[in-house]
């Protein structure tokens, strides 16, 4: 059932990749009232201000992209804040979500959720049949949390909980940080630089042969809106490209967008890391979305933003 325009809609963590772009397609649909708070209006932490927000705003729709992300060196680093922060974040909106009988919520996971040595491409039902990776346990261990308070508050009250669990993202307010940056805006933001200070090389680690997925945050933002008009279900659902590609290829395509004319040079004493992940959105397909931003469109998009708000430093 499509969404009310006119609905009270909170997105939680609407200043992340993935919740300014649910923002914007809220927008772009036409939807006036939205609630958005910063971490220094409502600490998602907090218990009491979380149920204090819910009873006086009492919204229809909650879409939670709230969460402390972070590389492998955070997680490694503080462990006991990632698996605590995320699991009171979660709590506190599920459960004040049900308590003020807010009509839908919908729950944003990560493909961190799977076993690190998941069937390729991985399906739904891959979820807890073997051990996770290691150096994001703690972060995951969280999100299967929260998947799995969507499903009990469903088993239990009834209560109209759903989640989606995207693959690796990209896109517009996407993190260029050089020490924690991931892969693709990684690679972006390293052939920009080499294309300004006129380099005659840059040098990638591995052999580029690792096969990755990507999709465009916009994408994930229209299949956000789709699933909550179309998808009231028990299991979470994958949300992906359903198209891989080699690290060597999309560092060729990056250094064509961003118009880098030296050598690309890959350093094979350097480690690959996982040689396959995709995942398997088969299940969505069946419900009727696809993404429609191909990768050479959506890395045109991405470094015109990176320009717009990076390219002057």
């Amino acid at each position: 059932m499509p969404i009310d325009t006119s609905a009270k809609i909170f997105v939680a963590g609407h200043r992340g990749l993935v919740g300014s772009a649910v923002v914007r397609k809220l927008y772009q649909l036409g939807c006036t009232n939205l609630l958005l708070r910063t971490h220094s209006d409502l600490d998602l932490t907090n218990q009491s201000a979380v149920e204090s927000f819910f009873a006086d705003e009492k919204p229809q729709y909650v879409i939670l992209a709230a969460a402390k992300v972070g590389g492998i060196h955070a997680n490694n680093t503080y462990p006991a804040d990632f698996i605590t922060i995320n699991l009171q974040i979660q709590t506190n909106v599920i459960v004040s979500s049900f308590n003020h009988k807010v009509q839908k919520l919908l729950f944003l996971g990560s493909s961190c959720i799977y076993p690190k040595f998941a069937p390729q491409p991985i399906p739904e039902n891959a979820l807890l049949t073997a051990p996770l990776e290691p150096t994001n346990e703690w972060y995951a261990i969280a999100k299967i949390a929260g998947i799995k308070m969507c499903q009990a508050y469903r088993l239990q009250h009834n209560f109209d909980a759903i989640s989606a669990m995207p693959t690796n993202l990209y896109g517009t307010n996407d993190n260029f940080h050089p020490e924690n940056s991931h892969v693709l805006p990684a690679l972006l933001r390293r052939f920009h630089e080499a294309k300004v200070n006129n380099l005659d090389k840059v040098v990638v680690w591995g052999t580029g042969s690792p096969l990755r997925e990507f999709l465009h945050v916009d994408d994930l933002a229209d299949a956000v809106v789709f699933l909550l008009e179309n998808y009231s279900d028990l299991e979470h659902v994958n949300v992906g490209s359903g198209k891989e590609v080699s690290i060597k290829e999309l560092a060729e395509l990056v250094k064509e967008v961003v118009g880098f004319k030296g050598e690309l040079v890959w350093d094979s004493t350097k480690p690959d890391g996982t040689p396959r992940k995709l995942m398997d959105t088969s299940k969505l397909v069946g419900l009727g979305w696809t993404p429609k931003i191909s990768l050479r469109d959506g890395l045109v998009d991405t470094y015109k933003w990176y320009l717009e708000n990076y390219g002057k430093q």
